[in-house]
């Protein structure tokens, strides 16, 4: 039986940031996108993706998604199938970064999600293309409706995520880097670092894309699952 696929969001993303792979591979397997609710940290969201997840599965994360992945894997390796980790990071948060979501938060919980999304994380999502505007459209919508309330919940579980280097040295099962060529927020060194943490991984580039791939250029991030998928 073809193994279901678990996707999992990134922050302030729900299933809309994977439409172009559930059109493409649901027809050929059962395709899940898991929803993080509102723990605070990512062990937590975790083990709640594995409680509703199916006894063993592909599993694919992009930005936090990825993050909650490597915990998803390191809770729970003998359940994963196969691994892919698009535009993330296996590090813990950067202290200047976590102090930096603090006036995010602030500014959320006083009604300003709108205004964060737009000023402070946005810019720093895609790559110039004809579709930009779109894409950041539909990146203002789903944070808009997960909410504020979400927001600060994954802020404050990134905030104090752990550093999964080791997690990733102890991967076996056939693993898919991937990442936009023009990614500024999870930038190329750091899919070459998980690259050589996991044996026999695959590093793909997709040029013409910056964070989010999976929108960016889905025909190319496709083309790379399915090999994944088929790997």
């Amino acid at each position: 039986m073809t193994e279901p696929l678990l996707l999992l969001p990134g922050m302030m993303c729900d299933a809309r940031l994977y439409s172009p792979q559930i059109a493409a591979f649901s027809h050929e397997r059962p395709v899940m996108v898991a929803p993080f609710g509102l723990h605070h940290t990512v062990a937590a969201i975790a083990a709640e993706v594995l409680a509703m997840a199916p006894p063993r599965f592909a599993l694919a994360g992009l930005s936090m998604g990825g993050i909650v992945a490597m915990e998803v894997i390191r809770q729970a390796p003998d359940r994963i199938t196969r691994l892919a980790l698009l535009d993330t990071n296996p590090k813990a948060e950067a202290d200047e970064i976590a102090a930096r979501r603090e006036p995010q938060i602030a500014k959320v919980q006083s009604g300003q999600l709108r205004a964060v999304m737009r000023d402070e994380m946005k810019p720093n999502y895609l790559t110039d293309g004809p579709h930009m505007g779109r894409i950041l459209d539909l990146c203002m919508a789903m944070a808009e409706t997960i909410g504020p309330e979400a927001f600060v919940a994954q802020s404050r579980a990134l905030q104090s995520r752990p550093n999964q280097q080791d997690t990733l040295r102890g991967v076996t099962v056939p693993t898919l880097i991937l990442c936009g060529e023009d990614d500024a927020l999870c930038p190329l060194h750091r899919h070459e670092l998980m690259h050589d943490l996991i044996p026999g991984s695959v590093l793909t580039v997709i040029k013409g894309a910056g964070h989010l791939p999976t929108l960016e250029q889905p025909d190319i991030t496709n083309e790379a699952l399915a090999k994944w998928l088929t790997s």
